[in-house]
């Protein structure tokens, strides 16, 4: 798994409309005109294109696609991730590979596929991804998921892989289970943020730190999971609103004057980085667009959108996220694409 170098070690849906995603410009000061930000949006989802990818990236890729309404090409990537399924359900993994829960971000888009299209082999894959989860997947004594196949640790990064396809999928409850279980091993209460990695077999963490993009992972997994959730389950829904809530404003305490973020986010020494604030826009235009974050959050949102658009190249690479293949230096990233992506059609739907 190459998620970072240090560990190698260690080893809800748009209309069904075909590509019809509308941007709605809501100003972003110094960006020109609406038309130069759709070039510039479809110039960030060619290059995300063009990417290799390993599991969670097909994943997030697909996602944002489905956002966006862009129905033929979540399609074409819910096929490919079908056709590089292991035998245990695991979807889209393309090489030796430990992840446990970074095959479920492709759960989505694939289930989707296959409504659309009605074919059998796309729903087989759907299921056998979510049978993995809910009845093969490791997990620690309480039921919670691990991460990583080789090593018993919980990730924040699974609080975006999982949750969202198993509500998506039916099974609310276990998503639940699943958030509460990520969130009682690395949630901070003082600081408001997310450590990055639990190692069971320490009884500590491998990782303590308040990784950024990890915390941007947690704010955008549950804001998926509050759509998600079926009306009735109200009080679940007020008790995720203040989850998402609570990592919103503990990032914010610690913005850049720039509207980014350090890559530890309590931690100036580290590198500026770009994906957070793509993730934080993302999960305050969806709470805004769903009337569960006070309309206050916008300016928040506005002024990380408008840090993002200064990230892009004129080949449409966001730079300065956290980077690929280690990500451990400011870089590009296929994840800092679909999040840019992920963010726009948030943002217009609001």
């Amino acid at each position: 798994m190459e998620r970072r170098k240090f560990l190698k070690t260690s080893l809800s849906y748009g209309a069904a409309t075909g590509a019809s995603f509308v941007f709605l410009d809501r100003g972003i000061p110094g960006q020109g005109a609406a038309k130069n930000v759709k070039e510039r949006i479809e110039k960030v989802k060619l290059a995300m294109l063009t990417m290799q990818r390993h599991a969670w990236e097909q994943g997030v890729a697909a996602q944002a696609l489905l956002e966006m309404e862009e129905t033929e090409l979540v399609i074409l990537m819910a096929k490919e991730a079908a056709l590089r399924q292991l035998e245990d359900g695991r979807l889209a993994v393309i090489s030796a590979n430990q992840g446990v829960t970074d095959p479920a971000a492709n759960g989505e888009p694939v289930l989707y596929a296959a409504k659309i299209t009605g074919d059998p082999s796309l729903q087989k894959a759907a299921e056998g991804m979510l049978d993995y989860l809910l009845h093969k997947a490791p997990k620690t004594k309480e039921g919670t998921l691990y991460h990583i196949a080789n090593k018993p640790q919980v990730w924040i990064d699974s609080m975006y892989m999982a949750p969202p396809f198993i509500a998506v999928a039916g099974h609310p409850d276990e998503a639940l289970k699943q958030i509460e279980g990520f969130r009682k091993l690395l949630w901070n209460p003082e600081k408001k943020l997310f450590s990055h990695i639990w190692d069971d077999s320490i009884n500590d963490f491998e990782r303590k730190d308040f990784w950024g993009v990890g915390n941007g992972w947690a704010a955008a997994g549950m804001s998926r999971v509050i759509k998600a959730l079926p009306k009735k389950m109200t009080e679940e829904k007020k008790r995720l609103i203040g989850y998402v809530r609570d990592v919103i404003d503990g990032c914010l305490a610690f913005q850049r004057q720039d509207g980014l973020f350090h890559d530890v986010v309590d931690n100036p020494k580290t590198f500026v980085e770009a994906n957070l604030a793509q993730m934080l826009a993302y999960s305050i235009y969806r709470g805004l667009q769903g009337g569960w974050l006070d309309p206050s959050y916008s300016k928040h949102a506005e002024r990380m959108r408008k840090a993002a658009h200064e990230k892009v190249d004129e080949y449409g690479l966001v730079q300065d996220v956290c980077g690929a293949p280690t990500f451990e230096l400011p870089g590009t990233a296929t994840e800092g694409q679909a999040f840019f992506l992920l963010m726009e059609a948030a943002a217009s739907a609001g």
